[in-house]
């Protein structure tokens, strides 16, 4: 007799969060027309459809984080506050998410939380390179990088 597995089909246990996402998104448009004078939300929730109160959101982050600048007033909207070449993918999710960590027990820096298994955790390295690749590949990235890429599609 054949054994079932009762384990539903795995979904992933990674994903990125519709901050990063939709942050990303609004950052590659802002990075688009850089040098061009402000985009506003509304162009962008528009051309990429997202929901522009969600982008306000997001935009008072990356301010906060300083990788846009806002202008109020007829005109308005955001720039990028650096050239695109040096505004990595990792700079934006951690400016939305916080530290990167595939689990909360090695988080870049300091870890979030104190986990009382780590001294004797089999499993620990496998977190480690794990977040080490992740951060390696987001910091490889660059704005400019997604815009020269669309600009090849």
């Amino acid at each position: 007799m054949a054994v079932r597995n009762p384990q539903p089909a795995p979904t992933g246990a990674f994903h990125v969060s519709s901050r990063s996402e939709y942050g990303m998104r609004l950052m590659v448009e802002l990075a688009k027309h850089f040098g061009s004078g402000p985009l506003s939300l509304h162009s962008v929730a528009r051309s990429e459809d997202l929901p522009e109160a969600y982008l306000e959101q997001l935009a008072a982050s990356l301010r906060g984080a300083g990788l846009v600048k806002g202008k109020r007033g007829a005109g308005g909207g955001y720039v990028l506050a650096r050239q695109p070449s040096e505004i990595r993918a990792g700079d934006i999710i951690r400016a939305l998410d916080g530290p990167i960590a595939p689990q909360i027990c090695n988080a870049e820096g300091e870890p979030v939380s104190d986990c009382a298994r780590q001294p004797f955790c089999d499993t620990h390295v496998v977190w480690q390179r794990l977040r080490d690749s992740m951060v390696a590949a987001l910091d490889g990235i660059t704005l400019q990088s997604l815009i020269r890429h669309e600009g090849a599609r």
